[in-house]
C-alpha cells in the first residue's frame, strides 16, 4: 500500500484537523464529537440540513457544508456510518428553529443510526425529517427500489434542499421535494480498479487486470457483470442506457447530467465519457439542462466512474440553479 498517512488509527482525526484548518472561513467542528457545521450554524429560522457518512468518499461529504447547501456532518470512519450520538448532535447543531432535514444514502448502518438519532431528537421536541437517496440503479431492480444504493445522487439531493432552506422553505415542503428530486435520479457506475482500504492495506475487491466490474457500489460492491475492458464510448453507453430505461425518462424530457470520478479517473477521460453521454441523449430527444463532471462522491482512489440524470421540472431547476458556496461546491 502505497499512501501518504500516518498511523492508519489516526487516519480521520489528522484529516479533519486538516480540513477545519484549510476551511476555517466555513465550517467548525464540534468539541465533542466527530460533527463538521457551517460557521454560522445553527442559522436561526432556517431548516437544518444534515447528512453523514462514511470517510473515503472526498469531497462527500463534509465538502458540501455551506451556504446554500448542507448545515452539519456527522463522519464515520472509513466506509462505515457515523454513529447514533454522533449523528444526534449533528441535528442539534444545526437546528435553528424550523426542523431538520436529514439527507442521507441508503445503507443498513446509515438508515439505522440516523433513525435512531431521528427519534431521539423528536423526543426533546426538535421536528426532524429524512429523505434517504436510493438512485443506483444496479443495486436492486425497480419493482424493489426501497433496496437500492445511494451514490452520487445525494450531491443532487443536498443542492436541492441547502436551496430550499436557504430560500427559507418549510421542512415539510424541503421533504416533499427532496423525494421528488430523488425519485427523479438514477445513477450507474463502472470500475476497472480497487481502491485500497488505508485501515487494512487490502483492496476493496479483486479484479483482474483487464477486467471492469459494472455497477459497482462506492464501497466496492458487486455490480450487475464483470467483463472485459470496453471503450469509452462503449462503456458510458452501457451506463446511460441502463438509466435512461430505468425511470424511464422520455422524449422531450430536461436533465441535469453528473459525471462523477471515484477517485483516479481523469477529468480527460470523464470529458470523453461526457461528450457520448450528450449524443445518445440526443438521440433520445432528451435536452441537457445543466452538466456537472469530476469528482463529487468518491470511493478513495478507485478508478472508474457514474453517470447521473436527474429529470428537471421547473421548482427542481429552480433550486439546482441557486447559488451556493460550500467547501468543494460552489455556484454563483
Amino acid at each position: 500500500m502505497k499512501k501518504f498517512i500516518n498511523r492508519p488509527e489516526n487516519l480521520i482525526e489528522e484529516m479533519l484537523a486538516g480540513f477545519v484548518i484549510a476551511n476555517a472561513n466555513k465550517v467548525r467542528r464540534l468539541e465533542t464529537e466527530r460533527v463538521l457545521v457551517r460557521k454560522d450554524a445553527p442559522v436561526q429560522g432556517k431548516v437544518g440540513v444534515v447528512t453523514g457518512g462514511g470517510s473515503g468518499h472526498k469531497p462527500a461529504f463534509i465538502g458540501y457544508i455551506g451556504k446554500g447547501l448542507v448545515d452539519a456532518v456527522a463522519v464515520g470512519d472509513i466506509f462505515a456510518a457515523p454513529p447514533v450520538q454522533r449523528a444526534y448532535e449533528a441535528i442539534k447543531a444545526s437546528h435553528g428553529g424550523r426542523g431538520v432535514l436529514l439527507c442521507f444514502g441508503n445503507y443498513s448502518g446509515d438508515v439505522m443510526n440516523f433513525g435512531m438519532a431521528q427519534e431521539l431528537a423528536q423526543s426533546e421536541g426538535i421536528e426532524v425529517e429524512s429523505v434517504i437517496v436510493n438512485d443506483d440503479v444496479a443495486s436492486s431492480p425497480r419493482d424493489r427500489m426501497d433496496n437500492r444504493r445511494g451514490v452520487a445522487g445525494e450531491v443532487i439531493l443536498w443542492k436541492v434542499a441547502g436551496a430550499m432552506a436557504e430560500e427559507g422553505a418549510d421542512l415539510q415542503k424541503m421533504k416533499e421535494v427532496g423525494e421528488r428530486a430523488v425519485f427523479n435520479t438514477r445513477s450507474m457506475g463502472v470500475a476497472h480498479t480497487p481502491c485500497i482500504l488505508p485501515t487494512s492495506g487490502k483492496p476493496s475487491f479483486e479484479i483482474g487486470p483487464d477486467e471492469m466490474e459494472i455497477g459497482v457500489g462506492h464501497h466496492g460492491e458487486p455490480g450487475i457483470e464483470r467483463t472485459k475492458m470496453m471503450s469509452a464510448d462503449q462503456v458510458t453507453e452501457l451506463l446511460t442506457l441502463k438509466v435512461i430505461e430505468d425511470l424511464p425518462f422520455a422524449s422531450g424530457d430536461e436533465v441535469t447530467v453528473l459525471i462523477n470520478g471515484l477517485g483516479s479517473t481523469s477529468l480527460l477521460e470523464m470529458y470523453i465519457c461526457v461528450r457520448k453521454v450528450a449524443e445518445i441523449l440526443s438521440d433520445h430527444n432528451i435536452k441537457i439542462y445543466r452538466t456537472y463532471i469530476g469528482e463529487f462522491f468518491t470511493s478513495l482512489e478507485m478508478g472508474g466512474f457514474s453517470v447521473t440524470l436527474t429529470k428537471m421540472d421547473d421548482e427542481l431547476k429552480k433550486y439546482i440553479d441557486a447559488p451556493c458556496d460550500g467547501v468543494h461546491f460552489v455556484q454563483h
